[in-house]
């Protein structure tokens, strides 16, 4: 089954692709852009754990490492429709 992103996880998306943002290092992780905490952290982590964006970096726990879109965050931001 798959399914497309609502607004807020493409805004998400487009924020990463941006290259202003970043990741916390941890289980559940915190995406900040420009320095500030993203108000939705539980979309964030739901697209960490559909494995569309995540860390550019190894980090220490804790640590904020720039954050990325993977190869599937990538074509999920072109409009096409995710592994739910």
């Amino acid at each position: 089954m798959t399914t497309a992103l609502n607004h807020r996880e493409q805004a998400t998306l487009r924020a990463v692709a941006s290259g202003h943002a970043e990741l916390s290092c941890s289980c559940e992780p915190d995406l900040f852009v420009d320095g500030l905490s993203c108000c939705d952290q539980g979309t964030v982590r739901d697209l960490v754990r559909k494995g569309l964006i995540g860390p550019g970096q190894p980090g220490k726990h804790g640590e904020r490492v720039p954050a990325v879109l993977t190869p599937a965050g990538e074509r999920a931001l072109k409009g096409k429709p995710v592994a739910a």
